[in-house]
């Protein structure tokens, strides 16, 4: 990547990281229930990782 990232690409970026981010813990008992317990990044949108999957922004 260049040295200077332009607004834009470093805007689309920036999206991306946070659609990456776990759910908030409070959503868990909202979906599965009250005495699941069950990880917040298993109902995460969007499972990306720097190293496995490469995003074309």
């Amino acid at each position: 990547m260049a040295r200077y990232i332009h607004p834009s690409r470093k805007q689309r970026l920036a999206k991306l990281a946070r659609r990456t981010r776990w759910a908030p813990f409070w959503t868990v008992p909202k979906i599965f229930g009250q005495g699941r317990r069950v990880h917040p990044g298993r109902h995460t949108a969007v499972k990306r990782s720097w190293r496995r999957t490469k995003t074309k922004a």
